[in-house]
Formats: structure tokens, C-alpha cells, sequence
């Protein structure tokens, strides 16, 4: 049997999101596929080299078995659409795996695709216009034409069915999984560049509209207004839309000193951050999954996130659910955990408790159930 997968954000060098998830699920693959052949499409890079033009592959972190095969597709734009349809056209594999919800327009009948959410949908102000244009036109198209669904959420296979009549039957619920926390080597140094001896209140993800970054930085300000305490406030994560926005809320609060932007940083520095902070705040507007709630549980830090969505479903009581339209409730929720011991011991016993049903390991699974079982 020949699976491909379409590995071609799986390994870049700054990782987010979609891109962690395509990494975790193929390095998890490797046990229940070993005996497969299977075959990751990546991107090639043109390059030149002592004169000559030569086609490069990006460098792959971990062995992978002998039976796989690592086959880099070269396209100066639409890698997907072109390139890798003339692959699936030209060389098609037995069933498709693709990770990052584009499925090629020539595709295999046998093609699973994930589908992480359908936020364009239902926080549309987050997204410019031909943004949303596309992921709309390019989503509908790869739930329809894959012959299974994987949705990462009960809530976003909700969202499949009402908003784009793709059929029950053909979606599967797998959810994602979470590291193992370990200090790894190389995050020292760029933690140098900042270091505090104050509380604080952590945030990672793309600095955007929809994680509803300026009711957190309102929040933020009533709580130090009303508590007076030294706590401060991380923003861990790239620009996304709207970042000139949340610049200027930033420049204008009275407490815009202990906001610190840290932009992206590296997995490794992830850990160390959570870790250290008094809790994770994570009030987005719409989440297909939300990984960093099941990260914080995962080693006991507790979470504030928004009741909407499938937060509440990935969080599993193990957090203080608020209303995300509301800066006042998510300031009173900051307040309760910092304060209320008793409530904050509370939900990290549920959290952890929580978060224990979820692992890379069982998600890689899961998904080899279904490719090998769509092959039959």
C-alpha cells in the first residue's frame, strides 16, 4: 500500500499552528506506518550551488523508516493546485493524507484531509476580504472532495455539517495532541534577551484580531487599576491581522510597561514561559482546536479562555470559561485566580486531569486507523 502525505508545512523552520500539527502528526506516524510505503511531498527550494542550479529539500529532525520516502515537488507559485496535482495526476499514491486542509484539485479518490476550523466563518472581521474569500472557496472544496474528514473538534465537525452540508458519516473527530514538557537545549540564550522577577500573565498564539488580543490588554488594565499588583503581561507570537491596531492599544494603556511583546519564539522558549507563568489567558473570539489550553493543563498552569466555540470542549472544566466580547468578565476571572486559591487548585486538578486524553501518539493513531481502513 502507498500513502502520501503532503508534507509541505511540516517542516519549516518556525513552526505555528497548522504547521506544528502536520510536524507532530508525521513524526508520530512513523510507528503505526513503518510498514507502509509512504511517501512525504514537501517543497523544494531553487537554488544555486558552485554555479549550478540545484533543487533543495528541507532537513528532516528525525529518521524516518525505510520504507518512506521523502520526495521533493518544485513550482515557482501554487504548489499545491499545480505541483502537487501533477503528482497526484502523474504518480498518484493509494489513499492522500494531508494535514493542512488544501486538498490538490486532482486528488485520489482515497484522500483524508484534516480540517483545524472554520474561524473565517464565524469571526469574519478577523480576516481581510480575499482572505476569507479563498479559505472559504479552498476548505469547502477539500471537505467535499476528500473521501473522509478528519475535524480536530466535535465543535468544528458541527460547523462542517450545518455550514457546508458535508455529511456526518464522513467526518471522523480526532483531536490533537500535546508535547511532553522538557527543558531542551538552545532556549537559554534568546531567554536572556528578557527576564522578570514579577508575575505574569502569559499569551501565545498570532498576535490577531480574532484571539481578541485588545480585550486582553483591556482587561489587563482594569485588573492592575483595580489590584494594584506587579503582575505583567506576555504576548508571545508573529504579527497577524490587525496587529496595527493592538499596537496602538498597546502604546496608549496606562500600564503599557508591563506589556511585553516577546513575537515568535521557539518551542523550547514556549515551555520555559508557560512554565513559569501565574496562568495562561486565552480568550479567543473562535478556535477550531485551542493546543495551548491543553498545553497549559498539561503541566498544571491554570487557563482562562472563552466559553464560545470549542474551547469549552477542549478545556473540559479544567479552566474559568468567560464571555470573550467582555473585558470586564475575563479582568473578575484574573482577579478570582490570582486571588481564590482554593478555586485556582481547583481547576488545575480538573485540568490535569483533562489533559491526560490527549497525546500526539494516540491522535497519530487514530489518524493511521483511517487511512488504512479508507484504503479498504
Amino acid at each position: 500500500m502507498k500513502i502520501g502525505i503532503d508534507a509541505s508545512r511540516a517542516f519549516l523552520y518556525r513552526r505555528t499552528g497548522i504547521e506544528e500539527y502536520s510536524y507532530r502528526v508525521i513524526r508520530h506516524l512513523r510507528e503505526r506506518l513503518q510498514k507502509e510505503r509512504v511517501i512525504l511531498y514537501v517543497r523544494a527550494r531553487l537554488s544555486v550551488w558552485h554555479g549550478r542550479p540545484v533543487f533543495v529539500i528541507p532537513e528532516i529532525d528525525f529518521e524516518i523508516p525505510e520504507t518512506w520516502e521523502v520526495r521533493g515537488l518544485w513550482a515557482p507559485r501554487f504548489w499545491t493546485q499545480v505541483r502537487l496535482s501533477l503528482e497526484m495526476f502523474l504518480n498518484p499514491p493509494d489513499v492522500l493524507f494531508v494535514p493542512a486542509h488544501t486538498v490538490p484539485f486532482i486528488c485520489p479518490r482515497r484522500t483524508v484531509v484534516t480540517i483545524h476550523g472554520l474561524e473565517y466563518e464565524f469571526s469574519p472581521e478577523s480576516y481581510g476580504f480575499w482572505e476569507r474569500l479563498y479559505m472559504r472557496l479552498s476548505i469547502r472544496f477539500s471537505a467535499r472532495a476528500a473521501g473522509a474528514v478528519v475535524a480536530v473538534s466535535e465543535n468544528t465537525k458541527r460547523n462542517l455539517v450545518t455550514r457546508y452540508d458535508i455529511p456526518e458519516s464522513k467526518i471522523t473527530v480526532v483531536h490533537e495532541g500535546v508535547s511532553q514538557w522538557s527543558h531542551e537545549s538552545g532556549a537559554s540564550d534568546r531567554m536572556r534577551t528578557w527576564q522578570t522577577d514579577h508575575p505574569y500573565f502569559f499569551f501565545v498564539g498570532r498576535l490577531e484580531v480574532r484571539k481578541n488580543i485588545i480585550r486582553m490588554i483591556e482587561a489587563f488594565d482594569a485588573f492592575k487599576q483595580k489590584t494594584g499588583m506587579s503582575h505583567q503581561l506576555l504576548l508571545a507570537g508573529k504579527p497577524g491581522y490587525g496587529y496595527e491596531d493592538i499596537q496602538e492599544r498597546i502604546s496608549n494603556s496606562k500600564h503599557r510597561a508591563d506589556i511585553v511583546e516577546l513575537g515568535y519564539i521557539s518551542e523550547s522558549e514556549k515551555w520555559i514561559r508557560l512554565k513559569g507563568a501565574d496562568m495562561l489567558l486565552f480568550p479567543s473570539l473562535y478556535e477550531g482546536f485551542g493546543l495551548p489550553v491543553i498545553e497549559a493543563q498539561s503541566i498544571g498552569i491554570p487557563v482562562i479562555t472563552s466559553d464560545t466555540s470549542s474551547l469549552p470542549e477542549i478545556a473540559g472544566g479544567g479552566a474559568m470559561l468567560v464571555d470573550p466580547l467582555s473585558s470586564d468578565r475575563l479582568a473578575e476571572a484574573m482577579e478570582i485566580l490570582v486571588r481564590d486559591m482554593a478555586k485556582r487548585a481547583d481547576i488545575i486538578e480538573k485540568a490535569t486531569r483533562n489533559a491526560r486524553q490527549f497525546s500526539w501518539e494516540r491522535c497519530a493513531s487514530e489518524l493511521a486507523n483511517i487511512m488504512l481502513s479508507h484504503h479498504d
